[in-house]
């Protein structure tokens, strides 16, 4: 199992990267496949190192790679759930990070999930029923706040003003938890899309 890619990007697209593991003439380029934004967040050039999964099948070897063994981990578990494949998981974890799909899986709230591009809302019942006693013992989780309907509120607010679910989830989970109210909420993650 490969579990580690470290080297130099050579190339790059919307969903993977192609990583030099050789160093040189002689090396190999390996294609990883990784969540959007960490994909254009790097360039032809630049060391990467990358946690990985290795999905076997008859007719293909796909490596997933990711940039913290958390995400990883959080990869993993979706892949457990019943209908959940390494691209729906992936495209989960392009929106979500893994302590915002802890905390909905936890607080059971599987319309945060559903909002993930190719997650329906069975999948993302089947999601927070499957996984639920899996996140429970995790440390901390408990303490964090249910995101409840204000933060839905917000996201619909966001995508009715043109931004994608995507970019909206990822307004609404850089929110501060001192922030309260949809309209403050609202006012806040806009300022993130000015800056």
């Amino acid at each position: 199992m490969i579990r580690l890619v470290r080297g130099t990007v050579v190339s790059r697209a919307k969903d993977h990267v192609v990583v030099d593991v050789g160093g040189g003439a002689g090396g190999i380029g390996v294609k990883v496949f990784v969540a959007d934004a960490l994909a254009l967040s790097v360039h032809p050039g630049d060391p990467v190192a990358y946690h990985t999964y290795l999905q076997v099948r008859e007719d293909v070897l796909n490596l997933y790679g990711f940039a913290t063994e958390d995400e990883l981990s959080m990869f993993e578990l979706l892949l457990g759930v019943s209908g959940v494949g390494p691209k729906v998981a992936l495209a989960a974890l392009s929106v979500l990070t893994p302590d915002a799909l802890r905390q909905a899986i936890a607080n059971d709230e599987p319309g945060l999930i559903s909002r993930v591009p190719g997650i329906g809302k069975r999948t993302a019942q089947k999601i927070v029923l499957e996984l639920r006693d899996k996140v429970k013992g995790i440390s901390g989780l408990a303490a964090m706040p249910q995101s409840g309907n204000v933060d839905v509120e917000v996201v619909d607010a966001l995508v009715a003003l043109g931004y994608s679910v995507i970019e909206a989830q990822r307004a609404v989970q850089k929110l501060p938890k001192d922030v309260e109210g949809v309209e403050e909420r609202l006012r806040v993650a806009l300022s993130q899309f000015t800056s």
